[in-house]
């Protein structure tokens, strides 16, 4: 078992947690509702990514270990459940090093099918965030990348550096780990100072400013 695989696999688990203390938080959902949650959370995103690349069967399909480590993840979310809440920092790492590892490996799965860079790039991001995505639809969220953090331009930063790095043919390990802490750096700087991009559309003016132009 590699240790790409055993990252993988903790990712999976970190997410399906997540998913199942935003469900458990919204309302009261049975065992049923926080399992499906959190394995939207899970899968979400590398299965769109999948689905978009023509890559079958998906790999939770294909290697039924995830649905294992998602079960689990959500039995030792529900007995640790206080516990977690109140680790919010912790979770938080999780989180970012999760999204960070998820679109790095689903950058280079893009790469495998001969996409150009900057679609591989966009596919890695699809891996990290559109789990999460779903699962805030899901349970009546503000999707996290309309949030004001910064949080999938951090993933497609984190894919960029990946792909120059590839790119001057930079061992693989050092593409990963640079790309990797990129993401996170960014995350934890963003949410430290409170970081977000410029709004899109400004506040309209009023309209007896609009006449008087």
């Amino acid at each position: 078992m590699s240790v790409q695989y055993i990252l993988e696999l903790m990712g999976t688990g970190f997410f399906a947690m997540s998913g199942a203390l935003v469900a458990n938080q919204k309302s009261k959902p049975d065992w049923f509702g926080v399992t499906f949650i959190g394995f939207i959370t899970s899968i979400g995103g590398g299965s769109i990514r999948d689905m978009l690349l023509g890559s079958y069967p998906l790999s939770w399909v294909a290697d039924a270990t995830r649905m294992y480590v998602i079960i689990a993840a959500i039995v030792f979310t529900s007995i640790f459940f206080n516990h977690l809440v109140r680790q919010r920092k912790l979770l938080f790492i999780f989180d970012s090093l999760g999204i960070a590892m998820f679109t790095i490996l689903g950058t280079e799965k893009a790469l495998l099918f001969h996409v150009q860079p900057f679609i591989a790039a966009i596919m890695g991001m699809f891996s990290a965030i559109m789990g999460g995505v779903m699962r805030d639809v899901l349970t009546n969220e503000i999707p996290v990348i309309f949030r004001k953090e910064i949080y999938a331009t951090a993933c497609l930063a984190g894919a960029v550096v990946y792909l120059t790095l590839n790119y001057l043919h930079c061992n693989r390990e050092v593409c990963m780990i640079a790309s990797v802490l990129v993401i996170f750096a960014i995350r934890v700087l963003a949410v430290r100072y409170k970081l977000s991009l410029p709004h899109f559309k400004r506040e309209p003016l009023p309209a007896a400013t609009q006449q008087d132009e």
